[in-house]
């Protein structure tokens, strides 16, 4: 019976002799595996156990193929920047050494890369991707256009994923863990919970196709209550029922908020670039 090949294999092994070989971007070397620890602020919160167990069979076959790429912590400690999936299969195959790609680092510019370099993986789900986006955005001060072109994804592809963050809690929970697509999500972007969910579960109980969840969508956004007794009550029933078809049908985050002599209209958007869509969208030609 051949015995399954470890590590790097004769060839690649070579690569990383005892000293370690300076690429573009940083220095490869051998460093033992116990003392590299993970990035607490890497946008990945999920890991399928099923995935890293093919991940740690492959690595137990053909060993680590692609170096993760880490900073020096000093005092012989390293940080993943990227690669966590890589470490946590590495452990589960029994590895004791692993190739990486030490990178000098400054300031935040750490967390910049790794959310970066992850993000241009496919194996994140929807939220993680949005909540990835959403840090680039806040943290270093990037507009969608910037951080499209950084994962390498357009800009309205970028924003359509941010919009998945207005979802109620219970409809992410649903995104993140792949009982909704991420076009499923979307189509409910703008919908109260209590018309959301329902909608929702009948997506998953019925199979329905994004195009059809649409279309109920928009049915539930036009859908008129019974107006409220109370005067003010009814002015205020009303922005809000306002709020929630302006949200279907513009497929952002609207609120109409009501005064005792006037109001005040909110509309989201995320930069320029999506400003000049949303004013596309309401038909308002504007030339600076």
């Amino acid at each position: 019976m051949t015995k399954p090949r470890r590590g790097l294999g004769m060839g690649l092994d070579a690569l990383f002799d005892a000293s370690a070989i300076e690429v573009e971007g940083g220095t490869l070397r051998m460093v033992p595996l116990s003392a590299i620890e993970p990035n607490p602020e890497q946008p990945r919160r999920e890991f399928d156990e099923e995935k890293l167990a093919q991940l740690a069979d492959s690595i137990s076959r053909y060993g680590v193929l692609q170096p993760l790429l880490v900073r020096d912590l000093g005092n012989g400690r390293y940080q993943l920047v990227a690669g966590e999936r890589r470490w946590r299969a590495a452990r589960m195959a029994g590895l004791t050494e692993l190739p990486v790609q030490l990178r000098q680092l400054e300031g935040g510019e750490e967390l910049e890369v790794s959310l970066i370099e992850n993000l241009q993986r496919e194996d994140l789900n929807p939220i993680e991707q949005a909540a990835g986006y959403r840090r680039l955005m806040e943290e270093f001060s990037l507009t969608q256009e910037e951080v499209a072109l950084r994962v390498g994804r357009s800009r309205s592809a970028v924003a359509n994923t941010l919009r998945l963050l207005t979802l109620p809690q219970t409809l992410l929970d649903m995104v993140r863990e792949g009982a909704l697509s991420e076009g499923h999500g979307r189509a409910l972007v703008g919908l109260p919970e209590e018309k959301a969910l329902p909608l929702a579960l009948s997506a998953v109980d019925h199979g329905l196709s994004v195009r059809q969840l649409e279309k109920l969508a928009a049915a539930a956004s036009r859908e008129e209550k019974p107006a409220a007794p109370a005067k003010s009550s009814g002015r205020a029933l009303y922005a809000k029922q306002l709020g929630e078809a302006l949200s279907g049908r513009l497929g952002r985050k609207v609120q109409l908020h009501v005064g005792a002599k006037k109001g005040r209209l909110e509309i989201e958007y995320y930069d320029n670039a999506d400003l000049a869509s949303l004013l596309d969208q309401l038909g308002i030609p504007v030339e600076l």
